[in-house]
């Protein structure tokens, strides 16, 4: 197994597939690591040589991934819910944020709702 940004890649996963194991890189952050690299896309990470793995490193060391993010996703969340704006009031509430409509669905995020004072 490979280790990246302090995740373990499976081996016998195809490249695009094991790099969304990291948090942060989804699909098209896989594409496009691969492009600027030069590997195939169907390659699987047990066939790399050591010069390319060092150069994949190099490249998602260059995303805001794994714990940084999170980090970074949980403070915006704060700053709105501290703003008291209207994303900061349902993001506190426990309800949908992005104006989904909670009548009939929302149903999970409802469920999940923490009682919050009033």
């Amino acid at each position: 197994m490979i280790r990246i940004a302090g995740i373990n890649i499976p081996d016998n996963k195809r490249i695009i597939i094991a790099l969304k194991y990291i948090y942060g890189i989804g699909t098209s952050h896989a594409f496009y690591i691969c492009k600027k690299i030069n590997i195939s896309q169907n390659t699987k990470i047990n066939e790399l040589k050591k010069e390319k793995i060092d150069l994949l490193r190099n490249m998602i060391s260059k995303f805001i991934i794994e714990g940084d993010l999170r980090r970074n996703i949980n403070l915006n969340i704060k700053r709105l819910v501290d703003l008291g704006c209207y994303r900061g009031i349902r993001h506190k509430k426990g309800l949908p944020v992005r104006g989904q409509r909670t009548k009939t669905n929302a149903q999970t995020r409802k469920k999940l709702r923490k009682h919050f004072k009033k």
